[in-house]
Order: structure tokens, then sequence, then C-alpha cells
């Protein structure tokens, strides 16, 4: 039995900000409900699709519900979409080393209710579809039986079927990267682009839309659909929000200098297709999404330009009383044109024809939606680091043949701050990585280079402290150690790189370590730095005493 399109129920469990539903209701499907526990994200479905009954409430309670409890709060639809929390799936938490157990409790939540009202007396379920980042495909069985779920009976939901699989958005008319794992029954959807030389430009994107303030009195056209809007009722992009110095400095070094990672653009190439959004907005970090805003000067995305880049059309609006809100409404989402391509295969698997021409959204406003338009931002001011900060960090910009010497405070005892700092030499990564500290001697090293490694030692020895007092100066923020005149971990790996670059034209031959196994040799700028970071940290060594 085929159905229509228009009359094609959707529910959307852990709906967030709306972006599968939005997906759905561009191909011509109605969304009837949606469930998230998050005010925000409740708050945006809701206005955004007025024809969805959304509620706040907890996933995981609501699957295990009496069932007359849980057929009344839940309707029957033919679809069933989803994409339960993947914080601890994904791999920006702790490299993917998050507690796992929360996450897979509210996919199985998520399943749960597909498997309740997929063997139900009278079911009209037909297809049904699960989200989430990569990682969560390796936590997910490609079966669940009812007992496993805590239901009663023999049935088996088969959740991995031929159509399951690793998506990236961008081949979907996405305008940024983003994989994610979609499982669940459900037709392959078809790419819409096939020749990367035609997937989207972030500079496409940020000329449709124009510099933020540029086209208030204009129209803007949307960078993903047919369809234009007066430029001042594109909320959410006319205002700029600068970054501060210490904010820039740090993502700048994060991404071009970050040991044996590869160098990242910085600010954003809009030469290439946009990274992956992320869920949350930091400005500090190697994900930082930063864009220039004139000569030495950056900005953050607006939350309008990082909806564009997910494919959110510009007259969707997102309810967040804060700028880091609206971004984690957008970061979280599905991408509406990804979910278009599967609610569009569904269609076709049905023999109709899916509704191809945008239809603006009616909104149902509570007349309390913050806009950010006209809002003035001022740029983060640096905080002072936690007493028990640690630090890792090697000489900048410098690696030689897989070498970096780093110094670090991770030998510290920090609960009892404690603090030791120390120097290593290390080599390579993964499997192949190695920590060297060896005792280097004099001998190795030409009598120019000792002389002015020498003078430097003398000279920079006035200016060092105890391993506490070091830590203490780490924490500071930039403005106090300039003020004071203080060298902090940073300051030294800098005026030791500086030393480098007036020492290491001297002579390129490497230098020779001794070791238990065999012999093995080191590049001479690595050396370079390794002796003169272990004189100085030697001293504040006999400092501490």
């Amino acid at each position: 039995m085929h159905f229509r399109s228009n009359s094609v129920r959707v529910i959307d469990i852990f709906c967030g900000a709306g972006g599968f539903s939005e997906g759905f209701r561009q191909a011509g499907f109605e969304v009837i409900w949606g469930v998230d526990k998050w005010e925000p994200a409740v708050i945006t479905h809701r206005a955004n699709h007025p024809s969805s009954q959304t509620v706040m409430y907890d996933v995981e309670r609501l699957s295990l519900l009496p069932d007359e409890e849980f057929d009344e709060m839940i309707p029957d639809a033919e679809v069933i979409i989803g994409s339960p929390p993947c914080a601890a799936f994904s791999n920006s938490n702790k490299s993917g080393k998050g507690d796992k157990a929360e996450g897979i409790r509210l996919i199985e939540a998520f399943l749960r209710i597909v498997a309740r009202k997929k063997w139900k007396s009278g079911s009209i379920l037909r297809y049904w579809i699960l989200e989430n980042v990569p990682n969560s495909e390796n936590y997910i069985q490609d079966s669940y039986t009812a007992k496993y779920l805590g239901l009663e009976g023999d049935q088996i939901l088969q959740v991995k079927n031929t159509s399951s699989g690793i998506y990236n958005a961008v081949y979907y008319g996405v305008p940024s990267r983003r994989k994610r794992y979609f499982c669940g029954k459900f037709p392959h959807p078809e790419k819409t682009i096939t020749d990367k030389a035609d997937i989207v430009l972030l500079k496409e994107v940020l000329n449709r839309l124009g510099k933020p303030n540029e086209k208030y009195s204009e129209k803007i056209k949307d960078p993903n659909y047919e369809f234009e809007l007066d430029g001042k009722d594109v909320s959410d992009h006319h205002y700029i929000q600068k970054l501060a110095r210490h904010q820039w400095k740090t993502a700048k070094r994060m991404k071009q200098d970050k040991g044996y990672m590869g160098k990242m653009a910085f600010p954003e190439n809009i030469e290439k297709p946009a990274r992956t959004v992320m869920a949350s907005m930091t400005f500090g970090a190697r994900e930082s999404m930063i864009y220039g805003n004139g000569r030495g000067s950056y900005r953050a995305p607006t939350i309008r330009e990082i909806a564009s880049l997910m494919s959110f059309p510009i007259d969707y609006r997102f309810y967040g009383k804060s700028i880091g809100l609206k971004y984690r409404l957008v970061g979280n989402a599905v991408p509406p044109k990804m979910a278009y391509a599967l609610a569009k295969a569904i269609t076709l698997k049905e023999n109709i024809k899916p509704r191809e021409t945008y239809q603006p959204i009616i909104h149902r406003d509570n007349g309390h939606f913050f806009d950010l338009n006209g809002q003035k931002i001022s740029p983060a001011r640096e905080k002072r680091r936690h007493p028990k900060s640690r630090f890792k960090y090697h000489i900048p910009y410098l690696i030689v043949d897989t070498y970096r010497v780093e110094l670090t405070n991770h030998h510290s005892d920090f609960q009892n701050l404690d603090f030791k700092w120390g120097v290593e030499i290390h080599r390579s990564q993964g499997p192949k990585a190695r920590v060297f500290t060896p005792n280097l001697s004099r001998s190795v090293f030409t009598e120019e280079e000792l002389q002015k490694m020498d003078e430097f030692c003398n000279f920079l020895e006035k200016s060092l402290v105890s391993y506490d007092k070091f830590q203490m100066i780490y924490r500071m923020t930039t403005y106090e150690r300039r003020k004071q005149s203080l060298i902090g971990p940073f300051e030294l790996l800098y005026a030791v790189r500086d030393l480098i670059d007036n020492l290491a034209r001297t002579s390129n031959m490497s230098i020779r370590i001794k070791s238990p196994t065999a012999p093995f040799y080191i590049p001479r700028k690595i050396g370079i730095g390794y002796y003169v970071l272990c004189r100085a940290i030697n001293e504040m060594e006999k400092l501490s005493l």
C-alpha cells in the first residue's frame, strides 16, 4: 500500500532544533510530534514547525511508560526519525574516550520507542531512521530482541540494513563537510553531488549572505534555496563578534602548530568547502571556525552563517537567549538538506513526487524571540587558568623529522599542588611514538653554539623562578605577564625558538645520542632546544628546594 507524501506523518525523537524535521517538511511530509528535554530545542522546534505538537520530556523515561500512557502521549505515524545526543561517541570528546554508557542508553530508548510502535497491533509505521556520529556505529548492534529492550515477546528489531552507513552531507547539497551514521529502515538516498567540483564552497555561502550588517537594507538570497528575504528580516546575522587577541592567538597556534597534527588554515580558507560545524562554540581550539575581519582582526561566524553552512533556510529561527545557546542549537542539528535526501528517497520508494519548491516557514512565535541583529558584543576577556592547569607544549613551529621538544608539568602532584616541570624529546606519534630524556654533553656542540647558549641561559637566569611560581605565572593572563615582564611557559618556549633561529645556521650536523640499546641521532635544532630548556628547568629545580 502506497501513501501520498502530504499525508505522511512524521514524529521526531530527540528533535533538537528541528533540522531532521525541516528536511522532511521541505519534502512535503507532515511533522506532527516532537520531543526533547532541552527547553531551547523544544521552543525552537515548536516555533518553526507549527503543525507539530512538540513536548519537553525525558526520552528514556518516555520509552518506558506503560502502554496506555505511551500510546496516549506518542501519536502513531508512518515515519519515525531521531538523533540521540552523540557527545559520548564523538571523537571530539576526549579523543573519543568519553563514557559510552549514557549514549548507548539513549540509543536504546529510541529503539525501544520504534519497536513498541512497530510491533503494536494495527501499526502504521513504515520507515524509521536513527542518526548519530560515525563512532556510534561500533556501539549499535545489528539487531535487538524484545527482551534486550525490556519488552515482552520474541520479536527482533533489525537495526542495520543495506542502506545503513556513514553519509557525508556535503554530497547531499549541504555546504559543509559532515559525516554521520544513519541506520534503520529506509531506502538509500541518492547523492545530489557526484563531482567534487560541484561541492559548494564557503565563499559562495558568505557572498550570498554578505558580511554582517552589509546587506541589512538589501535583499538577501538564501545560499541553499531559491528564495530571498529583506536583509533586516534575516535574523542573527547583522552583528559582529570580534575575537580577543588571546583567543585567536591560541586558535592559530593550535591550528598551525599542533605537534604531529597537520596544519589547518587560519583564518578559514573560503576557497574550500566549510569544515564540520561543531556542537559548541569555542575559539581557543583547533576546531574553531574563525573568519578574517580586516587586517590583523578576526571574528566569529554569525549564527546565520553557521546555520546556512548546515543548510538551514534563512527564515529558520533559533530560540536561544545567547550566542552560545543558538550555536549549540545549530551545531547539534541534522542538516535539513541531508534529511531532505532521506525523505525524498522514501517518496521515490513509494512512487510519489516529493515537494521540490521551497515553502516558507509559518512561525508559531511566542513573541519572545531574541534576535542578535544590532547587538553590541564585546570581545571576551582572558581569565586566569585553574590552579591545577596542565601544560604540555613543544617549542613553537619546530618539528624536525617528526622530532619535537616539549615542556610539560604533567609529572606534577596536582592533587597536592606540588608542581614539577620537565623537558622531553618526542618522536613520531601513535604506535611509533617515542619519548627521550637524554643527558646531552656540552661536547656535542660547537664553540660558537656553546657561547651563545651560555649567554642566553645566563641572561635568562635572573627571570627564572621556582616550579610553583612558574605554575602561578602560567595561570596568569597574557596581560598580567606582560605588565610584570614575567616569563611563563609560552614565553620561555618562544625565547628558545628565537635562540635556535639564530644558532642553528652554524651547523646542520645531527647530534649523536648514546642509548642502552643503540646510539641514535637527533636533529641539531632539537638538541639545542632540549639542552637550553634542560638548563632552565635545572635552575628552577634549585630554586624549588
